[in-house]
């Protein structure tokens, strides 16, 4: 485990999708656990060894619709020494109050957290409703499902009355295949102007796996050349989903560094296309 490289962090880079986790507060029933240390002090080591100071907290699905440990974590993490400010990205539902979304807002919240993977989560039914109410604060929809659905699901993200931002490269299946059709729909919802996609987590896909996950390569490199200004990145921690064999954060910041093209793709990914998005 290495903490040194021969590329440099730009100054403000930002983990666009790590969770946080309280062990003194229950988990709802069916929520994902993660099997290592994963508490805010935990969290803290990971971003000085990779040397980043912008963060983005994502409600864990171990919470519900309880966002406040991902509003206590956003605030401590905004008042750290050098800090670059924290986000972060809520699940709510129909039941959730305007008045309580207005209030996230004001606290860094800047979207709505859909995870549909192996039937967890949100029903895709409430996304159309939820992505109204997003819209009408300037926020965006995340969403996290198997990419084996994204030609499936195509119909109804296009119709979607706000930006998207897909998680983990879409959770797509090496190997690449530019003509398979859950491909090409990602490409289709990129090139339509309103969706992001997250260069993340590429082990959820990958068979040749760390430290390069070279199987993954195609994928994000034609996402990079496809829509380079609504890409970012993110650490994934503590990887919930992963139960032993836990992704070095280090690695998949050298498999970015593999993927983008230059320094400017670099800055792009991990400073200027999250500043945007999420309003730094």
């Amino acid at each position: 485990m290495s903490n040194k490289n021969s590329w440099d962090v730009p100054a403000g880079a930002c983990d666009t999708h790590f969770h946080i986790y309280d062990l003194s507060v229950p988990m709802v029933a069916g929520g994902n656990r993660p099997s290592q240390a994963c508490e805010l002090a935990d969290y803290l080591k990971v971003r000085q060894r990779l040397g980043l100071t912008r963060a983005v907290v994502v409600q864990s699905s171990a919470y519900g619709t309880d966002n406040r440990i991902a509003l206590q974590a956003m605030a401590a993490l905004a008042k750290l020494p050098g800090s670059g400010g924290a986000r972060g990205i809520a699940t709510c539902d129909a039941a959730t109050p305007d008045a309580e979304i207005r209030r996230m807002d004001a606290l860094g919240m800047r979207g709505f957290r859909f995870f549909r993977m192996s039937g967890a989560g949100a029903d895709w039914d409430s996304v159309p409703l939820m992505a109204r109410r997003a819209a009408d604060v300037g926020w965006h929809v995340q969403l996290q499902f198997d990419g084996g659905e994204l030609a499936a699901r195509l119909p109804l993200i296009e119709k979607l009355p706000c930006e998207v931002v897909i998680d983990h490269i879409g959770r797509l299946h090496p190997p690449f295949d530019a003509n398979d059709p859950n491909w090409l729909a990602l490409l289709k919802l990129v090139e339509g102007g309103r969706c992001w996609v997250k260069l993340s987590a590429p082990y959820h896909g990958s068979k040749s796996g760390a430290p390069q996950y070279e199987d993954m390569r195609l994928f994000a490199q034609g996402l990079l050349k496809a829509a380079p200004e609504r890409m970012v990145w993110a650490t994934n921690w503590p990887h919930p989903m992963v139960k032993s064999n836990f992704p070095d954060e280090m690695d998949l910041l050298n498999a970015l560094r593999a993927w983008v093209a230059d320094e400017t793709a670099w800055r792009r990914v991990l400073v200027d296309n999250p500043a945007m998005l999420y309003r730094f």
